[in-house]
Order: C-alpha cells, then structure tokens, then sequence
C-alpha cells in the first residue's frame, strides 16, 4: 500500500486500474512459445506415421499453420470491419490447439488398442478442423464483429491453414477432403446454434444483441475505448426513463472558498466499470475541480434503479453541483456538535453543524446495504420540516453481506430509520454548543482495485473540531465493507479522534475483478485497512483549521436513469444467457464430435 502521509503518491486513476483488470490474454511472444510447444506435442502423435521427419512434421503442418493463423487473422479481420489484437489472435490459436491436443492423443490412443476400429490417421487433421472452426467462429463473432459473413474467412483461416500444412507432408485422398468439408459444415452449424441461443435472452428482453456488447465491454474494461463506452451507454440509455433526483453540498469553507466539499447527490455509482455514474466519486471530483476544495463523494441513500446510464448524465449532475457551489448559504447558526448517537443501536448518528445535520446511517453490526431513495426522500423532507434543520443523508454502506441490509420504503427497518434519525438530530441538537469549527482533510491515492479493493479515488478523511471534541470520517473509495470490519476500523481511528465513522463510496468501478462485487475487506484485512485509515486521519486532523460550514440543495429535473427493475432484468437477462452457454457449449461440442467422427467412420 502507499506510505502514509496526507498527499497522494505517484500514481494514477489508470495506474490503479490496470492492476485490477478482468482475465486479459498474455502478450503474444510468450502466447507463441506455447504454440511451438502444442505444436511439437501434435506433430509427436503423428510421427512416424506421416512418413516424413519429426521436424518437417511440426514446422510444415503445425507451427507453420499456427504462427501464420496468429499474424494473419489480425489484418484479415480488420479488412473485413472487425479489430482482434494481436495478442488476441495469438491466444485464440493457442487455445485451438490446446483443444485439439487431447483429442488428437485420444485418437492415436484407441488407434494403438484397437485399429480396427478407428480411421485411418490421414482423418485425424480434417476430424480436428471441425473443433478449430467452431471455437474460432464463437471467440471472433463475439470479440472481433458480430458477422456471420465477416466473420467466417476469419475463422477458417487457421483450419484450412492447417489442413493444407497437413496435406503437403502428408497427402490427402478423397476421402480427407470429404472429412474435412463434414466437419467444418457440422462446426459452422454448432456455432450458430450457441451464439443464436446465447443472444435470445438479452435481445427478448432488451432487442439487442448481447453478444455484440462482449467487444465494447473488453475495451472498455481493458484500455476505457472512448468508443466502446459510448456503445455500451449507448445500449443503457435505450432503456433509460427520466426522474427528477436531489443534489446536495455541504462546504466548509476557508478564507471565503471552499475548502472541502461532502458532495450528496442522490445518485447511485453504478452500473459497472467507469459506465454511467460507475467511478461517481473520481468523476464528480474532476468534474468539480480545485473550485470545490478536497471532494469527498460518499454513498447517498439510493440504488441501482439511480444509475446514471451515460456520461452526458453525470456531466448535467456536476454542472447542477458547480451551481451550487456559488449558492451556498452563510449559516443562520453558530451551533455545532460532535458525531452523536441517541441510543446503543441506533440506525442514525448525527452531527449539527449550524443549519444543516450531517446524518450517517449504518445497521453495522447487522448487513447495511442500500437504502430505498423513497425511504431518504422521507426522512429529508418530513425531519427537515419538523427540525428546520437540512438534513444531510449519507449511507455509509459499511458492513456487508451478499443479498442483506436493504432497506425498502415501508419495511420495519424504514420506519425505525425515520425514528432514529429524528432521535439522532434531536441528540445533536441537544449536545451542541456556539463555538468555532474547525476541519482538515487529507487523501491518499495509488491504490490498487485488484490488491486493495480500492478505487481511483483512494482513502479520503475529514476531521470535525466543533461542540468540544472532534470527530473523524474516513471514506473508503470501494464496495461496502466485509461485516464485522467497521468496529477495529473504527476503534482505531478512536486513538486520532473522539468519535469516528467509516464509509465507503459504493463506487462499481471495484466490481472489474474475478468474482465482481470485491467487497473491501476481502483482498486486504481489517488490520491493514485500519492503519491506512488511522494515518489518513491523523494527516487530515493535523490540518485543522478554521472553517465555516455552507449547505446547498437543488432538484435535478428530468435526469436519465436506470429506473425501476432494470437491474433486474438485467441481471435476470445476463443469467439466462450464460445459463443457455453453458447448455449449448458442451452440447455442441459433443455434437460436433459425434458427427465429425461418424463421418470419419463413414469415409475410412
């Protein structure tokens, strides 16, 4: 992790991505030292029955064949209207051979205990093109275009490539040729039929092809393609509905400007990747620039039917918020408190801090998880009336458990949040005293998202002096905290500060690792965490100085969102297709096979 201190390390946003990518194919020289060695292994069950030296063998009909399929698909691709990298192509070759290894091994296994019964070996090259066409077809359609017709010379190249490498060292009869064409037939219909099934869920419920949309998503999690990003958003907003959603500042301001900003839009960081509002925290922090001080983006009270399906989205969500940069009021009160809590248990703890009270809301040690907007928008509006204080709403989705701690308008859980956080404002209310405000704040950056759970925006800390004692709120830039992480965080951060909170952004920028959701405390323990935190803190309490808090408010009016159920459906639509992959890609394949090797048994 990087050294504590209280400024970002070398390092950036994209520095930290690239450690925390989904699987990507190796670099093409090390990818082609595995084809020599495949190669070898194939043209060892062939000798010496191809009657010619092992050498030949492997450089004339395998390695050859192979290595030219790795830097001919590449342009060939790109002259018919698709794009399949280099390192790609190579990976993809090697893949067809691993494939065709066992079988080939199969093959001269049952040739050597019964040869009876098996086809002669001049079958074996078109019996394997079959497998190398199909598993060709299905990676180029959904990676380089989604062409039948395009697409198509693309995957036969290495085939034929290696059955016309094959038939020089050793010659084909009729019956070879025959094989081959049966076989390359059957594995062209099989590819078809996978990629058909795999398309039906997402184009019944979203008339689009889901398959497509591998190719936009690889570039934009591996390299953020500019156009691979419109694409995808492309494909959200086609299902986007309008809602008008709440944006909110509280500034503490030093020498008339804004020092730190706490920015609360009711907006949720998803969907995925740097898509939409995924990546909120960095995105508004950019976007808000120096104007806004140090931005701190923790995750507001809303779910994923508040995903911002597009860029143009956030960037109307921070134009709104620049606005109320220059509209935040002086405060009518010198009042403040620290961080309180009215009772053991409650959902609520609040800090009164002149006009406005900062509310955390946490079910920790119980699963926290997202809080219905309508429930929020319940709780501003009526305690803000009742308390004629503007209530700041911060979830601080800080203990998790898979599919746990949501709460839903008008759930017990709803009604007890609407009791405590009145309680809870009451609570500040009555512990508060005139005086000075002071605030520091320090960031550090670097993280990684693959090592650390980390994202861009890395660890940023606020540190309160106000009501006689200080108050410290560390914000993780990640996807909820591990259950039972939040207490040795927080009893850590007790040996800086009189009463602590840790949040997380809920950022959707973490979900790019193998297993997706990387919940902080998963890939670095508490104890880890605890101490970045601690020195975060440390750094930003040694910058206390005095500082005026200003609160701002507005409605964003007819904002494109996600909207009800489109998770969902989503998620529903994207479980159906891997569930019919996973049907029809065995299947096919056992199908490709039986075929291919009756056809042989046909022909012999």
């Amino acid at each position: 992790m990087p050294e504590a201190d209280g400024t970002p390390p070398p390092g950036t946003p994209g520095e930290a991505h690239r450690g925390s990518l989904l699987f990507r194919a190796p670099r093409a020289p090390l990818t082609i030292g595995l084809i020599a060695l495949v190669s070898l292994a194939l043209a060892a069950l062939y000798w010496p029955s191809i009657g010619r030296p092992l050498g030949v063998g492997f450089a004339v009909a395998f390695l050859g064949p192979a290595v030219i399929a790795c830097f001919a698909t590449t342009p060939l691709a790109s002259a018919l209207g698709g794009k399949f990298e280099l390192h790609r192509s190579a990976f993809l070759v090697f893949l067809v051979l691993a494939i065709q290894l066992p079988l080939a091994a199969a093959w001269r296994g049952a040739d050597l205990l019964a040869p009876r019964n098996v086809p002669p070996l001049v079958l074996l090259g078109p019996f394997l093109a079959g497998p190398a066409l199909w598993f060709r077809h299905l990676s180029l359609y959904g990676v380089s275009r989604s062409s039948h017709a395009r697409m198509l010379p693309v995957s036969l190249l290495h085939p034929l490539l290696a059955l016309a490498g094959l038939a020089a060292v050793f010659p084909f009869p009729l019956a070879a040729l025959e094989e081959s064409a049966l076989s390359l037939l059957i594995a062209f219909v099989c590819a078809l039929a996978v990629l058909n099934a795999a398309d039906r869920p997402i184009a019944r419920e979203f008339h689009d092809s889901g398959v497509s949309l591998i190719r936009p998503l690889l570039n934009h999690v591996e390299k953020r393609d500019p156009e691979a990003t419109r694409t995808l958003e492309g494909f959200f907003l086609r299902s986007a509905i309008s809602a008008n959603v709440r944006v909110s500042l509280l500034s503490f301001l030093r020498g008339g400007r804004p020092y730190a900003t706490v920015a609360l839009p009711a907006v949720h960081p998803g969907p995925f990747a740097a898509l939409g509002a995924s990546d909120l925290p960095r995105k508004l922090s950019e976007l808000l620039g120096p104007a806004a001080g140090t931005v701190l983006v923790p995750h507001t009270p809303c779910d994923h039917d508040l995903d911002l399906p597009s860029g143009d989205e956030v960037a109307r969500l921070a134009a709104v918020s620049q606005e109320l940069l220059g509209k935040l009021g002086a405060p009518r009160s010198a009042l403040a408190s620290p961080l309180v809590s009215p009772r053991p248990g409650s959902l609520a703890r609040a800090q009164l801090l002149g006009d406005v009270a900062l509310v955390v809301v946490s079910q920790a040690p119980a699963p926290t998880d997202d809080i219905a907007y309508a429930v929020a928008d319940r709780v501003v509006r009526e305690l803000g009336r009742e308390s004629g204080v503007a209530i700041a709403l911060v979830d601080a989705h800080n203990s998790y458990v898979e599919g746990q701690g949501d709460i839903a308008y008008g759930s017990p859980a709803a009604e007890q949040l609407l009791r405590d956080v009145r309680d809870a404002v009451g609570a500040a209310r009555a512990a508060a005293r005139e005086g000075p405000i002071e605030v520091g704040v320090a960031h550090r950056e670097g993280y990684s998202i693959g090592r650390d759970g980390i994202g861009p925006t890395g660890i940023r800390a606020l540190a309160v002096r106000a009501g006689g004692a200080t108050t410290g709120y560390v914000l993780f830039d990640g996807n909820n905290l591990l259950v039972g992480a939040r207490e040795p965080i927080v009893r850590s951060l007790l040996d800086e500060v009189d009463v602590a909170e840790v949040l997380t952004t809920d950022n959707h920028v973490v979900h790019e690792v193998d297993g997706g959701i990387n919940p902080l405390g998963e890939r670095t323990p508490a104890e880890a965490l605890a101490r970045e935190a601690r020195a975060v803190l440390a750094a930003a309490k040694a910058d206390l100085g005095p500082a005026e808090p200003r609160f701002a408010t507005a409605e964003l009016p007819d904002l494109k969102v996600l909207g009800p159920g489109y998770t969902a459906r989503l998620l529903t639509s994207l479980g159906d297709t891997l569930s019919m992959f996973a049907r029809m890609f065995p299947a096919t394949f056992v199908l490709l096979l039986s075929g291919s090797l009756v056809g042989a048994l046909l022909l012999r």
